[in-house]
């Protein structure tokens, strides 16, 4: 998809949450091994390439979401990790998203210029359960970003950060269940506590999908449209935007962020009842959302 930057594939499970990775099924599904660890030619330096009339394929002002089929911090990834932060600093007009259940490897994989991080870097650590919560959250406090937040999915155990989000430092929440195969049960009463915690501290809170398995008042329904999922997830009211998120983008190129070369998001109809609106990039009217019905 458009607003993904994948510079690597492949991936090693680390905890629960991989159990069912989705990026293993879908790799199953293509006959291929999601074990096997390489470097994706043709997109590696996808945040840096142009179309035919010299403008970025990515403009200024978008949200790019890296590694979402490996881990941006995955040890395997180190030959490789140099020259990609090179690239997000040439890219100082763009968000880059990361999220990594690695967060005890970040601090000898950061550049030697991070000083206290780069404002164009949202950085997020995955909890899918509580056990991992009170492992990697404590961690990425620690950590020189200027922007965090943490990712409940696949959210497969009751979760609780309140005492995490007194210290001020996350400024966003998202949750979502699990799918594929062996997909493990959400309940509502996790998210509806999670989203609770969040808006009483003013922090955005954004529950994108039910998952497959989805338990509300003790009964179970099985989602198998992912369409649906999202639909069902806006609708259960779990949405709450806090406090705002200011990064300081910017360019030695001025003309970047002129009113044709920035990014402005845009919606379509589906986007009116998406669960992921509230952290979304803006639609690309690509049509996959319709196609997951």
């Amino acid at each position: 998809m458009h607003d993904i930057w994948n510079p690597w594939h492949g991936c090693i499970k680390k905890s629960e949450g991989c159990a069912h990775c989705y990026m293993y099924a879908l790799d199953k599904q293509r006959g291929q091994d999601g074990r096997k660890i390489f470097r994706v030619k043709g997109n590696f330096d996808y945040p840096l390439q142009r179309h035919r009339d010299g403008r970025y394929k990515i403009q200024s002002g978008e949200m790019l979401r890296v590694c979402l089929t490996s881990d941006f911090f995955l040890e395997e990834a180190d030959p490789w990790r140099k020259e990609a932060w090179n690239i997000i600093k040439q890219r100082p007009d763009v968000v880059f998203w990361l999220l990594t259940k690695r967060p005890e490897r970040v601090l000898q994989c950061l550049p030697e210029n991070w000083g206290e991080g780069w404002d164009n870097v949202f950085f997020n650590v995955t909890a899918e359960n509580q056990k991992r919560a009170d492992e990697r959250i404590p961690i990425l406090l620690q950590l020189p970003f200027q922007h965090k937040g943490v990712v409940v999915a696949p959210f497969i155990g009751p979760v609780s950060i309140k005492d995490y989000l007194k210290e001020n430092q996350i400024k966003q929440v998202s949750a979502g269940g699990e799918n594929y195969d062996g997909s493990r049960p959400l309940h509502y009463d996790w998210v509806k506590s999670l989203y609770q915690e969040c808006k009483n501290a003013n922090v955005t809170f954004c529950f994108f999908e039910t998952g497959t398995q989805f338990v509300k008042d003790g009964k179970r329904y099985t989602i198998t449209s992912k369409r649906t999922q999202s639909v069902m997830a806006y609708k259960s009211g779990l949405q709450y935007e806090g406090a705002p998120m200011h990064f300081d983008l910017h360019s030695h190129q001025t003309e970047l962020f002129t009113s044709e070369q920035s990014y402005k998001k845009q919606w379509s109809t589906p986007c009116e009842t998406c669960g992921s609106r509230l952290i979304c990039n803006g639609c690309q009217k690509c049509a996959v959302c319709m196609q997951k019905r």
